[in-house]
């Protein structure tokens, strides 16, 4: 799996909290980011299969 590169523009508030998060976790910026995002990304995914699975049993 390759990598790419994704540039944000983010205001100095915000990035001084990323800063903070991801000290508190031991990781760079960069890593918290990335982990926040892929979490978030199975998260989304995994509701999506269970109101899939209750719309396929009938659960309201």
């Amino acid at each position: 799996m390759g990598t790419s590169v994704l540039s944000l523009r983010i205001d100095h508030e915000l990035l001084q909290r990323l800063r903070q998060h991801a000290a508190r976790r031991g990781m760079s910026v960069q890593d918290y980011v990335v982990r926040t995002l892929v979490r978030d990304d199975f998260d989304e995914r995994f509701q999506t299969a269970v109101e899939k699975t209750e719309r396929f049993y009938g659960v309201t």
